[in-house]
């Protein structure tokens, strides 16, 4: 037994531009970090005022609030007798930056500013903050009145510092720069910092979670410490999911594993390490330590606090784990799963915002019944010990008495399913989608789409003096690719008309949300129609390759008993957008993809504009490649 220390991480449902919602969330993980008998306390990246906010950072009301819940956070009594890290953004000599808040006991310790900003793909940092670029400078920072009152401090250290409490010493990163090639925990490590803390907002994308654990781990095993990751979890208002993953690792080895996906808001992860193993792993390494005796030193933050035990108590350190992976398919099923119960209660429209989704073709028609399936299941799963989801679950569905009694029963309350026929629809596939949305339980329509197929094409006709026909009628391929679309385009009209009114029409309050379902293969090769399938409120499977679904609904065989699965994934892709030959399917979609790429209606140019679209839209916020195709 050496010298323990207690700490704790977390993963925060936090929203954007709630402070309230988010003050009550940061309170209630800290009280239970200290319950837990943490001694520190790390929360996600800018958790006070969520991270989604977009253009809402530019607005000082967004600082002024998010000092205000400091304010609340220094002056509650949850907050003494442990170091507490909390993000939020901050605005020193004009410049805005992404900082971590540390305190204790009424009094700030550090404002750390973020030093590498996330820029890439779905990030935009750089249009928000600006990167701390002067390594190990710190300078003072005058506080807010507001802040003055409660701390007695007129200035605190803004910077690149450490903090060396008693008995170790303290380190920050900031998400993307424990991705970057040159991390800061390489030169805190080398000079003498032990525990290295994370605050993060990544997001979920198939198969990451191997490459997160890796980093983390890997930032200790070369040169021994202790690393704490912190992340976001839910959508935050905005189009993503962060996916939790919380975890404390040292040495190279995992100590603590927090869930990936969870409906709990608020999840505490607390493990006890012992300093002594941090000491001794680096004692051995000869070549780390050649590098430590030339390493510039950091300004160092001393603080009056320990963070381990005193002597006459003995607490065990907790043992590394093996982290335990989600299959992909688990991971289609639970991140989607997950996103869409946050979209469900926070759309918030008269508390009944339901789920729509066209059940139009054979692959389509399997994506998401089995993801709401067990978005059921788990919502059933944890309800019985988070009354929190339980509220939620009642307020959904209008009945404060209501418990889900099992998948089939609660589908029937959230999700409805609309198969659209036409002339050139099978019967297989009518059978089809009506088995399925009885196995899955939704409030399941079927319609006709004919008489608007026809009108539509009447209107041409009549204008233009001219009939387009069907390529097994004589027509040319533009004509048939024009006939196809009608179809798609009038299936997109009437979802959104259904979604606003059918619950109208049933006697029910509110409307519903519209899933997309085109998948990342679809989008990249532009093999869809616009203003169809690609078209939606939101789509869960947008980032999902058509390989990736297939494995997940042959995982759905297996696991949810969807039998109707079967026949449809043996079945040949088609939009059944053709005329059918003696009652039987003409088309596939592998022979229409190369009509589809003679047709520039469909690929090409419009392809292309659409891409341009997607980058240089100004706000973005909600847009992904699916919304612009």
């Amino acid at each position: 037994m050496g010298r323990t220390v207690t700490v704790a991480t977390c993963a925060l449902n936090q929203w954007a531009l709630d402070f309230d919602g988010n003050l009550a969330r940061i309170l209630k993980s800290i009280e239970i970090a200290k319950y837990k008998g943490a001694r520190y306390r790390l929360g996600p990246e800018l958790e006070i005022c969520g991270y989604g906010c977009s253009d809402h950072y530019y607005e000082s009301d967004t600082l002024l609030h998010s000092f205000e819940v400091l304010a609340k956070l220094l002056e509650s009594p949850a907050t003494q007798d442990i170091i507490c890290d909390v993000g939020m953004p901050v605005m020193c000599r004009n410049v805005r930056y992404n900082c971590r808040v540390i305190f204790l006991n009424k009094k700030i310790l550090l404002i750390r500013p973020k030093m590498i900003l996330a820029n890439t793909g779905n990030y935009r940092e750089l249009r928000w903050f600006t990167p701390w670029s002067r390594a190990r400078f710190v300078e003072e920072y005058f506080l807010p009145r507001m802040i003055q009152e409660v701390t007695g401090q007129e200035t605190v250290p803004f910077g690149d510092a450490v903090l060396a409490t008693k008995d170790t010493c303290l380190g920050s990163e900031i998400c993307e720069e424990l991705w970057a090639p040159n991390s800061p925990h390489i030169e805190m490590g080398l000079d003498g910092v032990e525990i290295f803390t994370n605050s993060s907002g990544s997001h979920h994308v198939l198969r990451k979670a191997h490459t997160r654990v890796n980093m983390v781990n890997s930032a200790t095993a070369k040169s021994g410490g202790i690393y704490v990751l912190a992340n976001q979890k839910g959508c935050d208002g905005d189009r993503l999911y962060y996916d939790g993953c919380a975890m404390i690792s040292m040495n190279g080895d995992t100590i603590a594993q927090g869930s990936q996906f969870s409906l709990n808001d608020v999840e505490v992860l607390v493990a006890t390490l012992d300093l002594e193993d941090v000491r001794s792993y680096r004692a051995e390494i000869s070549c780390r330590n050649l590098e430590a005796s030339k390493v510039n030193s950091y300004s160092r933050i001393k603080v009056n606090f320990a963070l381990s035990c005193s002597d006459d108590i003995c607490v065990p350190a907790c043992e590394p784990i093996q982290w335990r992976y989600h299959s992909p398919e688990e991971e289609i099923c639970l991140g989607p799963a997950c996103w869409l119960w946050d979209y469900l209660r926070r759309s918030n429209q008269d508390f009944f915002y339901r789920l729509v989704v066209e059940l139009t073709a054979l692959l389509q028609l399997a994506l998401y019944t089995p993801c709401v399936a067990r978005f059921a299941l788990q919502s059933r799963m944890e309800v019985s010990w988070d009354q929190g989801v339980l509220a939620d679950v009642r307020r959904i569905v209008n009945d404060e008495t209501y418990t889900p009694e099992d998948s089939q029963e609660f589908c029937g309350h959230i999700f409805t399913t609309c198969y659209m026929a036409s002339e050139n629809s099978s019967q297989d596939t009518y059978n089809r989608a009506k088995l399925l949305a009885e196995q899955i339980g939704s409030y399941h329509i079927n319609l006709n789409i004919d008489v608007a197929v026809k009108a539509i094409v009447g209107i041409f006709s009549m204008v233009m003096g001219r009939s387009p026909q069907f390529r097994v009628h004589g027509g040319s391929s533009r004509e048939n690719l024009a006939l196809q679309n009608v179809q798609a385009r009038i299936r997109m009209v009437l979802a959104y008309l259904f979604a606003q009114l059918s619950h109208w029409a049933r006697g029910m309050p509110g409307g519903l949300l519209v899933l997309g379902s085109a998948n990342v293969d679809e989008s990249l090769h532009g093999y869809l129609t616009k203003y169809d399938c690609s078209s939606a409120d939101i789509n869960p499977v947008g980032g999902i390759s058509k390989t990736d679904l297939r494995s997940f609904i042959q995982y759905c065989m297996e696991n949810f008993q969807l039998t109707a699965l079967r026949s449809i994934i043996s079945a040949p892709p088609t939009a059944e957008l053709e005329p059918l030959a003696d009652g039987q399917v003409s088309q596939t979609d592998e022979v229409m993809g190369s009509d589809f790429k003679k047709c520039s209606g469909r690929y090409g140019d419009d392809i292309h504009r659409a891409l341009s679209l997607w980058q240089t839209k100004e706000d973005g916020q909600g847009w992904t490649l699916q919304h612009v195709l």
